[in-house]
């Protein structure tokens, strides 16, 4: 299967699980920002365009392993299109990278993570809807212990020595500071 029909069926493929009604921001919005936010910066490769589409495929709000669960239904959907065996390894690289729990180990994933975050720092009037989408999505959990839970994750991104790691994205760096730290006052 050529490049752009293998990319063409992996929207397709993907898009009911990203129309789920539980997604108020882990949605099809949020696959089209991050590869509008690649695609603007000329970075968006034929294996980040599929790890996007793959990324957040899996979303439970109560789960932990949403990303690994991503890949491996992503992966075995891409191997079952035919496609090769390394290009199928990278695109799960590349999603496993969005766990947010390590430092990229390359080029590719650094700019897959940076793209994620980039609602990070956005205008204050997306960032605040991005916040508001993802208090939607944790509902199911009370107010206190989700502050403290929200506290504990915007907390970790705003102690990094840098959020963003590539050039491309480093010019969000300022704004997403201010919206994290105005999101930690408002908790």
């Amino acid at each position: 299967m050529n490049p752009d029909a293998l990319l063409g069926a992996a929207e397709a493929y993907a898009r009911p699980f990203y129309a789920e009604a539980h997604r108020a921001y882990h949605n099809a919005a949020h696959v089209e920002a991050v590869l509008g936010a690649l695609g603007s910066r000329g970075v968006l490769s034929p294996a980040l365009a599929l790890a996007v589409w793959g990324h957040d495929l899996i979303y439970d709000p109560r789960a932990r392993d949403n990303e690994a669960r991503s890949a491996e239904v992503f992966g075995a959907w891409l191997a079952g299109q035919g496609a090769p065996t390394d290009l199928v390894a990278q695109v799960r690289a590349l999603i496993l990278a969005t766990q947010h729990r390590a430092l990229p180990a390359t080029r590719e994933e650094a700019l897959l993570v940076d793209a994620d975050l980039g609602i990070l720092g956005a205008s204050p009037a997306k960032f605040a809807a991005y916040d508001a989408a993802i208090r939607q999505e944790y509902r199911h959990v009370p107010g206190p212990l989700y502050r403290m839970g929200r506290r504990k994750v915007l907390q970790g991104f705003l102690n990094r020595s840098r959020i963003y790691t590539t050039p491309e994205f480093a010019g969000l760096e300022e704004q997403a500071r201010a919206n994290l730290a105005g999101a930690l006052a408002r908790l």
